[in-house]
């Protein structure tokens, strides 16, 4: 993790909450360039909803969120779009499109209107297509694709957008264990870069490998944020999913399983 600038995204005594029910209560995070920030924690704790707000299309309920030090909700969208991207879990394509067209959507904040897309946006998509593994098809129709094809493929058209933030909302889903890594390769390879990377994920073992820090989300109004290495333990992944998490040995580190609520 590079430690060096400015805060890229950061937020201060935010409250994430659904009718009925406060999930996160006065989170405060500060993520710099060069960081990968996992946030763990079991269904229904605000994951998705955390990073919406923080992306800006959800709308704040108490506290603040900042995109480069300036309060997001006075940034304008095209700047927030070629600033920050965001992966949502599920994607739907309304209209019949080839792979290209859909990854061409990334471009868009930056082409701006009455312009057509320039080489070099055809090159940075077409680069995005091969860094997940779909160079050969960007001519087949979205709707012949598999489920991880298309996860695939809208990870490539995050990277694509080519921001400087990327909120990740499961980018795992669906996706088979050598895409799973190899997805995660990438976006690690961005944060060295200078990027700064916020992504959900169900696998501890996962976060444990690629995550600088790690937010851990409990659904009562707790949270918890620290170095991987110091969050990441048996007793407090038991405690977050509510299931016996046991460590084990794997090579030069360790793996976390669970064992499972006693019959």
């Amino acid at each position: 993790m590079n430690d060096l600038g400015k805060s890229r995204l950061s937020c201060a005594a935010l409250t994430v909450s659904v009718p009925g029910r406060t999930l996160i209560v006065n989170l405060a995070i500060d993520i710099k360039p060069g960081e990968f920030l996992a946030v763990l924690g079991p269904n229904g704790v605000g994951k998705s909803l955390t990073l919406h707000t923080l992306s800006g299309i959800r709308a704040i309920q108490s506290g603040e969120v900042k995109l480069d030090g300036t309060d997001i909700a006075n940034v304008e969208r095209r700047r927030i779009a070629t600033s920050l991207a965001l992966l949502p879990q599920y994607t739907e394509d309304i209209f019949p499109a080839t792979v290209f067209d859909t990854v061409m959507i990334g471009r868009h904040p930056h082409i701006g209107r009455f312009r057509w897309e320039s080489e070099k946006d055809r090159e940075i998509a077409l680069d995005a297509l091969r860094q997940v593994d779909l160079g050969t098809l960007a001519a087949r129709d979205v709707n012949t694709l598999s489920g991880g094809e298309r996860r695939r493929l809208a990870v490539a058209q995050v990277l694509t957008q080519s921001p400087m933030i990327y909120l990740l909302d499961e980018p795992t889903n669906h996706l088979d264990p050598q895409h799973q890594l190899d997805v995660l390769q990438i976006f690690s390879g961005k944060a060295r870069q200078g990027s700064a990377v916020v992504a959900s994920l169900h696998d501890v073992n996962l976060a444990a490998r690629y995550a600088d820090r790690c937010l851990l989300l409990y659904g009562d109004g707790r949270w918890e944020i620290g170095a991987t290495s110091s969050v990441l333990t048996g007793d407090r992944l038991t405690e977050l999913y509510t299931t016996e998490m046991d460590t084990v040995p794997w090579r030069d580190t360790k793996l976390f399983v669970a064992a499972g609520r006693p019959a």
